[in-house]
């Protein structure tokens, strides 16, 4: 059964087919909770044993993580490295490895560049309502409006049992998270190996579509998002304020942003906060569209599934993620590799091409997004001479007291300019789940108010 709808994906040459995509049937649907996880993953390991089955208890919680602290501690402290890819053996290790891992090999092997591999661990879990949701969405929702449009989900994976790329990239669009503020540090370390601040931010998350389990996702927001620049002092003072839609990229219903900026002290709307506008929170390094390995609407591009791999890809990285100064990270030609950990993962692989008639920095992407989380944890972008110019990939590890995750520490190498950048990843205690802020926080009145005069 999965052979054959897999061969059916692969003959869709462009997943944004005219008219809605069908749900799944009531059989299909019947296999999530049982071979399938509720979320869709392939709940057994691998043959070899090297991805363990699906644990439906969750990341276990450490003896010294301190509730409520949100200080959070690696849940694997006796973990070994199990081996180490690095420019002697990575090519026995292709197989496993993206397109982009290779390339950096290819290019910063004989600097350094190294994949510490750790056992795989398969904790992530939800609440339960999230599952029932799953379960229904199975049966229920569709895309319509060339795939810019879901109808008929609720809050949770909206294609548990995907059919075709942009039913995967959906999944990641709308992937489960919990409110969560952070301060953090972004660095991008120019080709000389010199680490460049380009900001300092306080960045406050609210997914609202979350909030309401038993309402469908149509018109609500997946994200309010709010960052508060404090870093360096020509930035000091600006806000971002982003309300990402959670079901609907159509015209007029797409992605609502607006900025504070101090020259001009007024709120404006911010259209150009999309797509590849380079972003300035990297100092232009990588593009508004590139966050969190890719955000916004998928309307400029066709995209195709090409099936599901079993790859290497940063996992699991709490004292990366959470007890690390970035700066202590910052080696001269990628991240330090002691810091990183590795495990070998199932992840739906999406490829992306740029529509005849459309414009973008990028003429071709591939992404890597996990089975279990559905969150994209490495990708690969092209240039329009069809060179592979940047490669990304998400750093996080799972909020294991509250059934959530956290992947928005993110980077990519430019592998063209030879630089790279890593953005959003909290400081030593400068994380904290929830929020403290009131809705009117996260309106462009709050911005006004916040404003510096």
């Amino acid at each position: 059964m999965i052979q054959r709808r897999m061969l059916t994906a692969l003959c869709l040459t462009g997943a944004m087919i005219s008219g809605a995509m069908a749900a799944v049937s009531t059989d299909q649907a019947s296999r999530l909770g049982k071979d399938l996880t509720p979320m869709g993953a392939q709940a057994s390991g691998n043959a070899d044993g090297s991805i363990p089955p699906w644990n439906p208890k969750g990341s276990p919680i450490p003896d010294n993580f301190v509730a409520g602290s949100d200080n959070y501690v690696n849940a694997y402290p006796d973990d070994k490295v199990l081996f180490t890819i690095d420019q002697n053996n990575y090519k026995e290790h292709a197989d496993n490895l993206t397109q982009g891992s290779l390339a950096m090999f290819e290019k910063l092997g004989g600097d350094g560049f190294r994949m510490q591999v750790y056992p795989s661990r398969r904790d992530f879990v939800t609440p339960d309502w999230l599952y029932d949701n799953t379960l229904k969405n199975a049966t229920n929702a569709t895309l319509e409006d060339n795939g810019q449009r879901i109808a008929n989900s609720l809050p949770g994976v909206p294609f548990p049992i995907p059919e075709t790329g942009l039913e995967v990239l959906w999944n990641h669009l709308t992937r489960y998270l919990t409110d969560h503020s952070v301060t953090y540090d972004t660095y991008y370390v120019n080709a000389n190996g010199k680490p460049i601040l380009s900001t300092t931010g306080y960045m406050t998350n609210v997914f609202s579509m979350y909030k309401t389990p038993n309402k469908l996702m149509d018109d609500t927001p997946w994200l309010k998002l709010r960052l508060n620049y404090k870093a360096p002092t020509r930035r000091a003072g600006e806000i971002l304020l982003v309300h990402e839609p959670g079901a609907d990229f159509t015209e007029g219903k797409g992605r609502k942003a607006w900025q504070y900026l101090t020259g001009q002290r007024r709120v404006r709307l911010a259209p150009a906060v999309s797509f590849d506008t380079p972003n300035p929170a990297v100092a232009g390094t990588s593009t508004y569209d590139d966050a969190f390995i890719l955000n916004g609407s998928p309307e400029r591009f066709d995209w195709k599934l090409i099936g599901k791999k079993e790859m290497m890809v940063p996992y699991n990285c709490y004292d990366f993620v959470f007890q690390t100064e970035v700066k202590d990270a910052l080696g001269e030609k990628f991240l330090d590799p002691e810091l990183i950990r590795w495990e070998k993962h199932r992840v739906w692989v999406v490829e992306a091409t740029l529509k005849e008639g459309k414009r973008h920095l990028y003429a071709k992407r591939r992404l890597y997004i996990d089975e279990d989380s559905w969150q994209a944890l490495a990708a690969e972008n092209y240039d329009g001479q069809g060179d592979l110019w940047r490669v990304q990939f998400a750093y996080g590890a799972n909020l294991y007291d509250i059934k959530s995750n956290y992947h928005f520490a993110y980077g990519a190498y430019d592998l063209l300019q030879g630089i790279y950048n890593i953005n959003t990843k909290p400081a030593p205690g400068g994380f904290r789940t929830g929020v403290n802020q009131n809705a009117k926080y996260f309106t462009a009145k709050g911005l006004a108010r916040g404003g510096v005069r």
